[in-house]
C-alpha cells in the first residue's frame, strides 16, 4: 500500500514523525507537509504565490518527502499531481497538536488535507489528538494506526473521508472507539485585550476546552468521555432538503419579469 501523509504543524512536526512510523507497517509511507505550521488555514490553496518545494530527509538520512511553502491543501493537490509517481492508496494527515472536533473540523488545516485528498476519489483519515501539556505521539500513533486499520478492514468505498480524535493520555486508557457525528455546538471561545509595549490594543483568541455539554453524543461530548472518536465526513455542503421548497421561490432576474 502506497501512503501519502501530510499535516498542518509542518513537516518537522513530532506527530508527524510518531505517525509516519507506525504508518510504515501497513505500507510504504511518502511525506508532503507544509514547510512552517499551517493551524487554522482551513481549506485554502496558493494561486497567487509559487509553491516552493524541498526534499526532505529524515533523521538518519534517509529520504523522507517533500517541505512545501504552502496550505495542507496545497500538499495534497501538489504531491498527486506533480510529485508521486502514481496516487497513492490512502492519504493520512496528522497527528495534529490538539484535537480537530465539533465546528473546529471547519478551520482545521490537518482535515483539510484529508478532505483534498477525498476530492481525488483517494480514502483519507485526519487524526489528531487532544491538547495535553505534554503530547505522548508515539503512543497516540499506535492508537491511531490500530484504528486505521480497523477502518480500512471494513473495506470503505473509495474516496471515503473520516476524521479521528485520540483523547489526551493523562486521562489514562481509551474507555474504546466510538464513531460519532460531529458536534455543532460553539465552545471555549473567546478573545483577551491587551496593551502591547507601544500602547496598541491587540485581541488575542483564547481557549477553553468543552465540559459538561448537554444534548446528543458528539464527536466533542466522546471525547470529552476518553473514547477515541470517528466521525465519518463529506464535502457536499449543499442542503439538499432545502432544494425542492425553493424551486417554487419564483426567483427571477428583472429582465425575466413580466
Amino acid at each position: 500500500m502506497n501512503i501519502l501523509l501530510a499535516n498542518d504543524d509542518g513537516v518537522f512536526a513530532p506527530g508527524l514523525r510518531a505517525l509516519r512510523q507506525e504508518l510504515t507497517h501497513l505500507g510504504k509511507v511518502t511525506v508532503v507537509a507544509p514547510m512552517q505550521e499551517q493551524s487554522g488555514v482551513g481549506h485554502s490553496i496558493s494561486i497567487l504565490e509559487p509553491l516552493v518545494v524541498k526534499a526532505v530527509d529524515d533523521a538518519d538520512g534517509s529520504p523522507l518527502g517533500w517541505a512545501v511553502e504552502g496550505s495542507p491543501a496545497d500538499c495534497v493537490k501538489l504531491a498527486v499531481y506533480q510529485l508521486l509517481d502514481q496516487p497513492p492508496d490512502l492519504i493520512v494527515s496528522g497527528i495534529n497538536a490538539g484535537a480537530n472536533a465539533g465546528i473546529n473540523v471547519l478551520y482545521s488545516g490537518t482535515v483539510a488535507a484529508a478532505i483534498e485528498g477525498s476530492f481525488f476519489g483517494i480514502t483519507s483519515i485526519a487524526v489528531s489528538l487532544e491538547f495535553a501539556e505534554h503530547f505522548d505521539y508515539p503512543k497516540a500513533a499506535r492508537t491511531a494506526v490500530d484504528v486505521i486499520r480497523k477502518i480500512l478492514a471494513n473495506r470503505p468505498p473509495k474516496g471515503s473521508l473520516f476524521n479521528v480524535n485520540l483523547p489526551s493520555h493523562v486521562r489514562g486508557e481509551p474507555r474504546g472507539i466510538k464513531v460519532v457525528p460531529m458536534g455543532m455546538g460553539r465552545y471555549g471561545e473567546g478573545f483577551e485585550k491587551r496593551l502591547d509595549p507601544r500602547g496598541r490594543t491587540y485581541f488575542w483568541m483564547t481557549y477553553a476546552p468543552p465540559y459538561n455539554l448537554e444534548g446528543p453524543e458528539t464527536d466533542v461530548t466522546a471525547l470529552t468521555e476518553n473514547y477515541v472518536t470517528v466521525t465519518p465526513l463529506q464535502f457536499d455542503m449543499t442542503k439538499h432538503e432545502a432544494l425542492p421548497g425553493m424551486s417554487d421561490w419564483n426567483l427571477t432576474l428583472p429582465h425575466d419579469e413580466p
